[in-house]
């Protein structure tokens, strides 16, 4: 596909991080192919349901099953599915020519911004790891980039050093789960120099909206995009009363996908859409489908939310 990128200022980039940022689900069909009809219909769920921030190629997306190929048709797809009613942030990563090149597909589609993947080489170096994210940011400029960040070891004062000299680093996907590193790594890096998205979803957003962030991830959007919307009006509102009264209604939900080791966090959000009728249940491995004795649940949980 070919696509002319919009430019867009990094304030409404800004913007639209400070949302619920929705990580759609890839739907595959009977023969383990990506389903794009199901997926389109998915996108516009999403769309018709009030999400305004996408990433297609997330790890709710499965990014690590996708072929290159697959992840290229997700972007595209996800562009012209959104067209001028959602900012896209696409996610890219691997090694750098790969994510360099994704970023750069992306850019060309029509994307607004990347979402940079944690690295999974084995041996990660604070410096290396902003070697990473500057190369990739710097073969982009015109492309909002957020860094997506699970490990612990990364301080705030390199997030610092790679928004010096990367303006285009708009914002951070933050998804080390402890609320006091967050507030911490936030301040060293610069409160106000990012976007601080909660990258560990609803579970987190309230305590980490508390010490800063104005966004969150979402794979539970998937399934409804009302509870998603109602948690953070109420925390752009600092209502926490009425922003715990959601958290509690998605807890089990959350805590099936945080269940060791995260193993079915994708795989229960397949489950409630696949008992709504919206899409199938598979997952690609590693993930598993889910086991018949917590399907029931599942599905009743889903049946009692709000569409």
């Amino acid at each position: 596909m070919s696509g002319q990128h919009v430019s867009i200022e990094f304030d409404t980039l800004r913007t639209a991080l400070a949302d619920v940022v929705a990580i759609p689900v890839t739907p595959f069909a009977e023969d383990g192919s990506v389903d794009t009809v199901t997926h389109r219909a998915l996108l516009r769920r999403l769309l018709d349901g009030g999400v305004r921030t996408l990433t297609p190629n997330g790890n709710t997306g499965e990014f690590y099953a996708l072929t290159p190929e697959e992840r290229r048709s997700l972007t595209e797809i996800t562009v012209e599915e959104a067209g001028d009613r959602a900012a896209i942030l696409v996610g890219v990563g691997h090694d750098v020519p790969t994510a360099v090149e994704a970023a750069r597909h992306a850019r060309a589609t029509g994307a607004h911004m990347v979402m940079v993947h944690q690295p999974v080489h084995p041996y990660v170096s604070e410096s290396g790891w902003v070697d990473y994210h500057r190369a990739i940011a710097e073969a982009v400029p015109e492309l909002g980039v957020v860094p997506y960040i699970r490990n612990p070891l990364i301080g705030g004062g390199r997030l610092a050093e790679l928004g010096a000299v990367c303006p285009n680093v708009v914002g951070v996907k933050y998804a080390v789960p402890d609320a006091a590193r967050f507030a911490g790594f936030a301040r060293d890096a610069g409160l106000d120099r990012f976007v601080w998205v909660a990258g560990l979803a609803e579970p987190y957003a309230p305590a980490y909206f508390a010490s800063g962030a104005t966004g969150f991830t979402s794979g539970l959007v998937n399934v409804s995009p009302a509870l998603s919307l109602e948690m953070l009006g109420a925390l752009r509102a600092g209502d926490y009363p009425s922003a715990m009264k959601v958290w509690e209604r998605i807890r089990r939900f959350e805590e099936l996908r945080a269940a060791n080791g995260s193993a079915d966090n994708v795989t229960v959000v397949k489950e409630a859409l696949a008992s709504l009728g919206l899409c199938r249940r598979e997952v690609r491995p590693p993930s598993r489908e889910l086991p018949e004795a917590e399907r029931a649940e599942v599905a009743t949980i889903a049946a009692g939310w709000p569409i």
